[in-house]
């Protein structure tokens, strides 16, 4: 009987499920990403806060997804780690958009959009991910993300275009001021963190027109950059992930209205897609 592990990592957390026996088995730890962790260090994190709670099991495979790992030094740095700690198991490394594709499409044909902290989107075939809109990250791109629509949160409120009641509200949440904003964005790591904990404010204040054309605009700048680019978006449905895409999916289902295009799955985590593909 084979014994599985599946992770889902950012940067900030990892969610692992063990899968013995079709019994499942969530772990929470720290996030794993290569570009700021070694392989010593991913070891160390992974002895204390992963290893005690398999409780000995004979791990066979492990399918591990996360951030940059498109870049073949840091899968490297991964399979290391994952070589030390379990010597038996076959593990394979991909990245959360190939993630995002297998839990959303399985064995299926789409397109796998990702609308989280940042925005990625392919077309998936039913194997591999055969293209990708390329993603710029939070300064050049990332459109309809959630970095990408805190920041016009935060231009609103900088530039005084919200109303004296939204101000107000911004205020009473946030307790924030120019100074303190600007050292977390120009300064401070982890700025699009920082800019992403922004929509917040635009999931409580739904209705106001103002929040109604920042979430609407964001996320068809994303259509309009990304989707269009997909000759498949006219002929397959369009699937999304992610707390944005989750939270936010009324507005994606007008955008397909409007566009003609089919929605398909909307997930918040990967997770549950994932088990079911791997199982």
């Amino acid at each position: 009987m084979s014994i599985k592990l599946i992770a889902d990592s950012g940067a900030t957390k990892c969610e692992w499920c063990l899968l013995e026996n079709g019994k499942k088995k969530t772990i929470l730890t720290q996030g794993i990403s290569p570009y700021f962790l070694n392989t010593e260090q991913i070891v160390a994190l992974l002895q204390k806060e992963l290893i005690p709670k398999l409780k000995n099991a004979k791990i066979s495979n492990i399918y591990f997804y996360g951030t940059g790992l498109s870049n073949p030094n840091n899968t490297g740095i991964i399979k290391t780690a994952f070589k030390k700690l379990f010597p038996a198991a076959k593990a394979e490394i991909n990245t959360d958009l190939l993630a995002a594709a297998r839990a959303l499409c399985g064995n299926g044909k789409g397109i796998a959009c990702i609308l989280g902290t940042g925005s990625n989107s392919c077309f998936y075939n039913g194997k591999k991910i055969v293209k990708n809109s390329p993603g710029l990250g939070y300064i050049l791109g990332d459109e309809g993300s959630g970095a990408y629509l805190g920041k016009k949160v935060v231009q609103h409120y900088l530039y005084n275009t919200f109303d004296a009641d939204l101000m107000a509200r911004f205020d009473a949440k946030f307790t924030t001021n120019k100074v303190e904003i600007l050292e977390n964005v120009y300064k401070q790591p982890l700025a699009n963190r920082y800019l992403a904990s922004f929509t917040a404010f635009l999931a409580e204040n739904r209705g106001h027109y103002m929040i109604e054309n920042i979430i609407e605009d964001g996320l068809n700048d994303f259509f309009f950059t990304h989707l269009y680019k997909f000759r498949e978006s006219w002929i397959m449905p369009i699937n999304f992930i992610g707390s944005v895409a989750f939270g936010f999916k009324d507005i994606l289902k007008e955008l397909c209205d409007t566009y003609e295009l089919e929605l398909g799955n909307v997930l918040k985590k990967p997770m549950d897609g994932l088990v079911k593909y791997h199982s």
